[in-house]
């Protein structure tokens, strides 16, 4: 029980935790630690003392270590009622407010918002209340909480109410909707939300372009002003860069890479992409621009290779598993069009291996990153540092990265399918001099602000009051 536990100076709040429990067949549980610059980031707590990280069990061997009583130290698990995580999550969470921020309704038949949006918003509701609940048993007087993301943006204004003596925090790690998209939301709902955030001493953004849509947001929802309580910060999550090259040089990274180089076959131009198959990262009309590369400009038949890694994501909502055999469809009829006896255009992996991503990080000619709107995409960030040989980065005008990495990327609108063709014609037909600059530049500027300053400098912040 938390009560036994010292109370807690330092807290950080996520639905995902840094660690993942799996049951083995004899009954005994695996634990695994996360990976990825956000866990990387938010891990910076353990270098403070007296803290505590708050999660939601998120399967069955996360529920089973619960209710054994086994954890990580620092790590506190909440088990919450199966549905109600269900519905918060998967209902409210991914369904409605990743598909706001991300600007992804397909708005002639959705959202609706129903019986059945309401009774999905109240377990959304009751969610937040399990982590409000908790963070106030286990916060010292006057402790620093750091909440993470659109799933827990109810809990500043319920933490506050809970206890006032903390400084709270709120972060967001996914765009913030402009007020014309953000205000499809049920009135009531949308004042909730922001709210809930305006609980916090202190909201923070991946890029001063989304801090800006929130305080739009606030001014035309809730009237003018942010209140005085509620400052608002910019922090840019940058890449490990002291982390991704050591780890890019590994046996099996080199093992990766000499594979992947035979799949692509010598004197080949390679075009990566490492994406999850979410709805946002624009996947489908990547490979169609890829197709239009070829039909357009035959020289590159036999010459050019897209190496795309789409991780499956979130299989348990069947647009997402509709989104990813799109994918597959869409890049099996590229190669059935196009292919040779001694060339498949398209080199496809949608097993994840973080070792085969670095291996092709490694690789990359071209990176293309196209997403529809992204809060940052570190992708864009890491593929740079890794580079073996200078990587052209065309990149999407609506990810967040682009505030940073605009200058030395070839910028594209991600629904321009002809136009994404002809940026990576022109980022393929870079000279190699200026690839290599601009390269050096894309990786100084990616890994300005590494993921655990990232997360210092916003406890910092929220305990000096700026």
């Amino acid at each position: 029980m938390v009560s036994e536990q010292p109370a807690a100076q330092v807290l950080v709040a996520s639905n995902r935790g840094p660690v993942t429990y799996t049951r083995q067949q004899d009954g005994s549980l695996d634990a695994r630690r996360g990976g990825g610059g956000v866990v990387s980031g938010l891990s910076a707590i353990d270098s403070e003392s007296d803290s505590v990280w708050v999660c939601a069990a998120l399967g069955d061997g996360d529920r089973e270590a619960v209710r054994r009583g086994v954890a990580e130290p620092g790590v506190r698990m909440l088990d919450i009622d199966a549905g109600v995580f269900a519905d918060a999550y998967n209902g409210i969470a991914n369904s409605v407010l990743w598909f706001v921020h991300h600007m992804l309704y397909q708005t002639p038949l959705e959202p609706v918002f129903d019986a059945e949006f309401r009774r999905q918003w109240a377990s959304y509701e009751a969610y937040n209340h399990a982590f409000a609940d908790a963070l106030a048993e286990a916060a010292a007087p006057g402790a620093a909480v750091l909440v993470q993301d659109y799933h827990l943006a109810l809990v500043p204004r319920m933490l506050r109410a809970h206890r006032p003596d903390l400084r709270i925090g709120h972060f967001s790690h996914t765009p913030w909707a402009p007020v014309d998209y953000f205000r499809m939301l049920p009135d009531d709902i949308a004042a909730q939300l922001l709210g809930g955030i305006l609980g916090a001493d202190r909201a923070a953004f991946l890029t001063h372009r989304w801090a800006e849509a929130f305080t739009d947001c606030c001014h035309t929802v809730l009237g003018p002003g942010i209140p005085s309580g509620t400052r608002i910060g910019v922090h840019g999550l940058g890449a490990d860069a002291e982390f991704l090259r050591e780890r890019a040089h590994r046996p099996d990274v080199e093992e990766r890479l000499a594979a992947l180089r035979e799949q692509v076959g010598p004197g080949r131009r390679t075009i990566v992409r490492v994406d999850r198959t979410e709805l946002s990262k624009n996947i489908v009309r990547g490979l169609l621009a890829y197709r239009h590369l070829l039909d357009t400009r035959p020289e590159w038949r036999e010459r050019v290779v897209h190496v795309a890694f789409a991780y499956p994501s979130r299989q348990d909502l069947a647009v997402y598993r509709d989104y990813t055999a799109q994918v597959q469809r869409v890049a099996d009829e590229i190669n059935s069009t196009y292919g040779t006896a001694t060339w498949s255009p398209v080199v496809l992996h949608v097993k994840d291996d973080f070792a085969r991503s670095l291996a092709a990080y490694r690789l990359a000619d071209v990176a293309l990153v196209n997403p529809i709107r992204d809060g940052m995409n570190l992708v864009a960030k890491e593929i740079p540092v890794v580079s073996d040989d200078g990587c052209a980065l065309v990149l999407s005008r609506e990810a967040g990265a682009h505030e940073e990495l605009g200058e030395d990327a070839v910028t594209v609108n991600p629904y321009d399918v002809t136009g994404t063709a002809d940026a990576l014609h022109e980022a393929l037909t870079m000279p190699h001099d200026e690839r290599a600059r601009r390269t050096k530049r894309l990786a100084a500027a990616a890994t300005a602000l590494p993921p655990q300053q990232w997360f210092l400098d916003q406890l910092q912040a929220l305990r000096e009051g700026s």
